[in-house]
Order: C-alpha cells, then structure tokens, then sequence
C-alpha cells in the first residue's frame, strides 16, 4: 500500500533590509540571503520601476536564487486596486510555499514598519491558513537618518510620533505640539506644502529631510 508523502508547508520569510545602506543589512537578514534552497521575491511600483529592495541587494553584490521575481504593487489609495496586487501577488507567491519552498519577500527599511509585507502575509493566509510566517526586523529609515546627520531620534522621555504626510499638514499641526519629534513618511506629494508651513512657524531650520538614506542617489536638505 503506498503511502501519500506530504510536503511541508514553505515559509514567508520579511526580509528586511534596511534603508540603503547595504552596510545596514542584519546578519540574520544576510544568511537567508545566502540560501540557494528559497524563492526572492521583491515589490515594485510597475513593471517600468524596479524595484529599490532588489537594487540594495545588488549594491551588496548578493546574487539572487534561481528562482526570483517581481510582484507589483501601485502607489494609490483605492482599496480595490490594492486588494486586487495582494491577491495577485499571493497567488505568484503561494504555488512555490505549497512545493515546500521558503519564499524571501525582500523588504527595503523593516519589514514592519509601513510596508507592503504584511497584507501579502494576511492574503496568503486567507488563502491557505497552513502558511507560516516570519519576519526579520531591520533597520528603520528614520532612525538610519538621524544617525547619519548625528542627531538623535529621541533622548530620555521624549515622545515620538511616525505619522504618513497624506494624513496633511492638519494632522502635523494638531500634532506638533503634543510629541518632541514628528517623523512624516513619504512626504514628496506635500513637500511644498509642508514647507511652507515649516516656514510660516520658524520650524525650517529643525526640519530635516532624506530620501533614499544611504543609497548613492541619496537626496536631503
């Protein structure tokens, strides 16, 4: 009587890896980076913009698995559209977990922290419970850019907030006065806006803005 062999469920692994600065990759994100036996898969905005995660494991000159490959998710806020790239890309993703296989979703900043890492995980679940899950934390792109200028992201007591600038400027002034430190994500849609509200209340010159932290296209002011 031949008994059926059940192959193992394959793991989601986050792996982050930090804001650029190849320099910043963990050691536990760069010995998953070393296996040959797991899938890369890494997001892009479109299929014209490659993707910044893979890039910083080619300035580490890490050679990716045989297997890899891009899964697309758009800059927009319309939840169907959104919805639809996380069961795409869980459908790409789940036939190589279901072979057993490990799939690296390869994470620029942390994985935890704004990132699309964590809806793939929860539409890979709704597919197929059975899919197990791990993340590997990284190194955050605002705390990589304090660090950068010598400045400290928090000191003793101080209160944090991390804020997305869509919420608008009306959010960073209901805010302001409650926290030491405002840190806004992806701010370049509200930039001149944000300036000039900067501006309007003297706050310019503590202001610090940094794009792509570590990366050789790094931008600031």
């Amino acid at each position: 009587m031949m008994q059926e062999v059940k192959v193992r469920m394959g793991q989601l692994i986050g792996v982050s890896l930090g804001p650029g600065d190849p320099g910043l990759i963990t050691r536990a994100a760069w010995a998953q980076l070393q296996r040959r036996d797991a899938v890369w898969v890494y997001p892009a905005r479109s299929g014209k913009t490659p993707s910044y995660a893979f890039e910083i494991t080619q300035r580490a000159d890490l050679a990716p698995p045989e297997q890899h490959s891009v899964l697309l998710f758009p800059m927009t806020h319309d939840g169907e559209k959104l919805a639809r790239a996380w069961g795409k890309a869980a459908a790409t993703v789940l036939p190589w977990l279901q072979q057993g296989l490990d799939v690296l979703f390869l994470v620029e900043g942390d994985a935890s922290t704004y990132a699309t890492f964590g809806h793939l995980a929860r539409t890979l679940r709704a597919l197929e419970p059975a899919v197990g899950v791990r993340n590997i934390a990284g190194v955050n792109s605002f705390t990589a850019a304090c660090a950068s200028r010598n400045v400290p992201f928090s000191e003793q007591d101080d209160t944090v907030a991390i804020v997305p600038a869509a919420y608008g400027v009306e959010a960073v002034d209901r805010l302001l006065p409650e926290f030491d430190t405002l840190v806004l994500m992806k701010v370049k849609p509200l930039l001149d806006q944000l300036i000039g509200w900067l501006q309007a209340r003297g706050l310019l010159e503590q202001a610090l803005f940094i794009e792509r932290v570590g990366a050789p296209d790094e931008r600031s002011f």
